[in-house]
C-alpha cells in the first residue's frame, strides 16, 4: 500500500537526513566484488582492508639534505665534526664505518635512513665542508628532521578501510603495499529517464517549444562522476502507459532517476504513476531553491526495494537536487561509506539580499588567493538557465532565515563536482 510522510514537504535539514538515513540502510546490504588492479580501481569503493604490510617508515629517515650526527654535539656553536661516510636514499653505511660516535658525522640526502648512532639532521644550509670535515653553524634538537621507524604506521595497522573511495593517494597508499590488485565493489546501474512532450533527442532539431534532452546527459554525467553507470531510458511522453512502461524498465536497475513530471501541474503524472506501483513515498518536496518539488521514495519489485527520486525538469534543479538527494543514494549502493555534504567558505563580494523561507544554493564562483577567498553569484535567469551554471565552479548557500547578507562576510559554499 503506497504511503507518503506525514509532512511530505521537508525542510532541506530533514529531507537530507531522510536519504542518509536510507543510503545507510543500503550500505548495510551486501554486494558482489570483482578484483582489479589499482589504476582500473580509480573513483571505486574498495571492497576490503587494506594493511601496511611493514613499519612506515621502515627505518628512521632523513627529511633533509644535510649531516646526520648527535644533537649534543652542537651545543657550542660553530662546531667542527668529521665526516665518516654518505648515505643517499636506496642505501645505508657500509658496517665498517660503524656508528656515528661523538665529534663525527655522516653526509645524508633526503629520504636516506639515518645510521646508528645519531638522532638528528642538520641542514646542508648551515654547513660548510672542507676535506673530511664540516663546519656547522646552527645547533638541533634529538629527532630534529628525523621522521622515526613506524611513525606514518605500524606492520598490519589498517591503512585503507572497506568502504573508501579510491582516489590518487588510496592508490598510491596500496601501490606502497604492494597491493598491485585490489577487491572493490561492483558498479551500481543508475537508470535515467526524462519526462515532457517539451523534450526531445539532442540530436533532434527542436520546434518552436521544445527543448533538446540536456537533463539526461548531465545526469548521466554526474552519476559517471560518482562511479556507477547510466542507464538512459528514451524519452517519456506525458502520456500514461509509455510513461508507466519506461518507469518499469527503469526498476530493474538498482534506482531510478527521473527529471520533470514531478511538479503539480495537469500533464506531471510521474508520482500517480509511482503510486500505482505502490510506492512507499518519504517525501515529496523540499524547502530549496533551486529543486523543491523533488520525490523520494522506494518500490518492491521482485523482492527487492527500488529507490527512486523524481528530480525537477529544469537543468539546474536536476543538477543540484543530483549533489543534494542522488550522490548519497549512489555512494551507498557503490559501496561508500556513507559521509556528510562538504561545505567551505569565502567572503562575499557583493551585498546579496533574498527572500526568507528557502534554503538556497545558488550558482556563483569563488576565486582570489588562498588567504583571501571571495564568492561572487554568477548572474542566472533562474533554474533553467544551465549556462550560468557552466560559468560557476561552485554553489553559494543561503539559509532560510536569512534575508540580506553584507559584503564580506563568511558564506559557505558546496564546492561542484
Amino acid at each position: 500500500m503506497a504511503s507518503t510522510a506525514p509532512n511530505s514537504v521537508l525542510s532541506f535539514a530533514d529531507a537530507r537526513a531522510c536519504v542518509e538515513q536510507h543510503a545507510a540502510m543500503l550500505h548495510a546490504q551486501a554486494r558482489e566484488t570483482e578484483l582489479l588492479s589499482i589504476l582500473d580501481s580509480l573513483n571505486r569503493v574498495l571492497a576490503e582492508d587494506i594493511a601496511a604490510d611493514r613499519d612506515f617508515p621502515p627505518f628512521p629517515r632523513a627529511t633533509r639534505d644535510g649531516f646526520a650526527l648527535r644533537a649534543q654535539d652542537l651545543s657550542s656553536l660553530p662546531a667542527k665534526l668529521k665526516v665518516i661516510g654518505q648515505i643517499k636514499a636506496g642505501t645505508s653505511l657500509p658496517p665498517e664505518v660503524g656508528p656515528v660516535m661523538s665529534g663525527t658525522c655522516v653526509e645524508i640526502m633526503t629520504g636516506a635512513p639515518v645510521p646508528d648512532g645519531s638522532d638528528a639532521v642538520v641542514m646542508v644550509e648551515y654547513t660548510s665542508a672542507t676535506g673530511d670535515h664540516v663546519e656547522i653553524t646552527r645547533g638541533v634538537k634529538s629527532g630534529d628532521n628525523i621522521v622515526p621507524t613506524g611513525s606514518e604506521a605500524h606492520a598490519n595497522q589498517i591503512l585503507l578501510k572497506c568502504g573508501s573511495r579510491i582516489s590518487y593517494p588510496q592508490i598510491a597508499v596500496a601501490a606502497s603495499v604492494g597491493k598491485s590488485k585490489v577487491s572493490i565493489y561492483r558498479k551500481p546501474r543508475i537508470a535515467i529517464l526524462s519526462t515532457g512532450d517539451e523534450v526531445v533527442d539532442i540530436s533532434a532539431t527542436p520546434g518552436p517549444n521544445q527543448i533538446r534532452n540536456s537533463n539526461s546527459f548531465s545526469l548521466a554525467a554526474q552519476v559517471l562522476a560518482a562511479g556507477a553507470d547510466p542507464v538512459q531510458l528514451p524519452i517519456a511522453p506525458d502520456e500514461r502507459t509509455r510513461l508507466r512502461e519506461l518507469i518499469e524498465d527503469g526498476l530493474y536497475s538498482e534506482l531510478l532517476l527521473l527529471s520533470g513530471g514531478v511538479s503539480m501541474g495537469k500533464f506531471d503524472l510521474v508520482e500517480e504513476i509511482l503510486r500505482e506501483f505502490g510506492a512507499e513515498i518519504f517525501f515529496t518536496g523540499a524547502m530549496i531553491q533551486p529543486g523543491k518539488p523533488i520525490v523520494f521514495g522506494r518500490i518492491s519489485k521482485g523482492g527487492k526495494q527500488k529507490y527512486f527520486l523524481g528530480l525537477p525538469g529544469n537543468p539546474t534543479s536536476t543538477m543540484v537536487t543530483f549533489e543534494l538527494f542522488a550522490r548519497p543514494m549512489i555512494d551507498a549502493l557503490s559501496g561508500a561509506s556513507p559521509s556528510s555534504l562538504l561545505f567551505v567558505q569565502a567572503k562575499l563580494k557583493a551585498d546579496f539580499k533574498t527572500k526568507p523561507g528557502l534554503t538556497r544554493f545558488l550558482p556563483a564562483r569563488v576565486f582570489g588567493s588562498h588567504a583571501n577567498p571571495e564568492v561572487e553569484l554568477v548572474g542566472w535567469q533562474g533554474s533553467g538557465d544551465i549556462v550560468s551554471v557552466a560559468r560557476a565552479n561552485c554553489f553559494l548557500v543561503v539559509p532560510p532565515d536569512l534575508e540580506r547578507i553584507a559584503a564580506g562576510e563568511f558564506v559557505s559554499l558546496l564546492p561542484r563536482s
